[in-house]
């Protein structure tokens, strides 16, 4: 049984915060001489800005290393405790991480790719579902913003039809947080101004 004390609770916490505030699009467009991603289109940091350096590799390499990190992080306390408590925390601590990375001054990016990686890593046949809402969506729509918010209103969907009850908590505040990070992306949806991948804006 994982131990649910303060300290327990902050040192799990803390694991994931970690691993999910590596900024990894900052630091393969540095590498790569495409410049500071900050500057470029959106000044987000995730793979979708980093597409907009017209490097697609980069881009791959972002979304792969975001998903990743949000895995770890889950998968980390899996091993080591192989309680869910503890791997739904070090999951949403990642998502804060990458979202709110004191790095960066807590300005991180929008945490789709870290989101994804936590979900497969913590259950993969609802990560599949939620990777397949979102390929969905972005085919019918060619707009990041909305592959990744039907995405996550998907979330607990799938957790219910999966019997992942014990989820579902951890599933609504992944989602709360998404449409939080993407509420300029939803007043340009609204407003018909959101650019589809690909599109100058």
């Amino acid at each position: 049984m994982f131990n649910t004390d303060p300290t327990t609770f902050l040192l799990w916490a803390l694991i994931g915060y970690v691993l999910g505030s590596i900024p990894f699009g900052i630091v393969i467009t540095r590498a790569l001489g495409l410049g500071d991603l900050r500057k470029i289109g959106s000044g987000n940091i995730g793979a979708t800005n980093v597409l907009r350096t017209g490097n697609k590799p980069a881009a791959l390499a972002t979304l792969v290393l975001d998903s990743t990190k949000g895995a770890i992080a889950v998968l980390i306390a899996k091993f080591v405790t192989g309680d869910t408590a503890a791997m739904q925390i070090a999951g949403l601590a990642a998502f804060a991480g990458h979202c709110y990375p004191v790095w960066l001054k807590f300005r991180g990016g929008k945490g789709v790719a870290t989101y994804l990686g936590v979900v497969l890593a913590i259950s993969f046949p609802v990560g599949l579902l939620c990777c397949a809402t979102w390929a969905l969506a972005f085919a019918v729509s060619r707009i990041s913003s909305v592959g990744a918010l039907v995405a996550a209103m998907s979330t607990t969907i799938w957790m219910f039809v999966m019997a992942r009850g014990d989820l579902l908590l951890m599933g609504l505040a992944l989602t709360m947080l998404i449409y939080w990070r993407h509420r300029e992306n939803i007043a340009r949806i609204k407003a018909g101004t959101e650019p589809k991948v690909g599109q100058k804006k």
